[in-house]
């Protein structure tokens, strides 16, 4: 039997406490799952699904966002090259 003491404290049989630990463990995994599929239940009901589906951007859009970027990346060019000057 393994006997320790922490400040005043007996603890005895610490692999009862480990042997425990792992089966509460256990437990809360199989009750997740549980919750998960619960939730996949609910998010189905009325035809319509809880996760996020994409969104299509317009060609007008992703034109505007492309522009944008390459607006971004020259100004990070043109001070690079401010730096290399120097």
């Amino acid at each position: 039997m393994l006997v320790l003491t922490y400040e005043g404290v007996l603890m005895t049989n610490l692999n009862k406490v480990v042997s425990s630990l792992r089966s509460e463990y256990s437990r809360l995994e199989k009750e997740m799952g549980r919750v998960g599929k619960a939730l996949d239940a609910l998010g189905k009901a009325g035809g319509k699904s809880l996760k996020k589906k994409a969104r299509t951007l317009s060609k007008e859009a992703r034109k505007r966002i492309a522009d944008a970027q390459r607006l971004r990346w020259a100004k990070v060019r043109k001070q690079a090259a401010k730096l290399v000057k120097s």
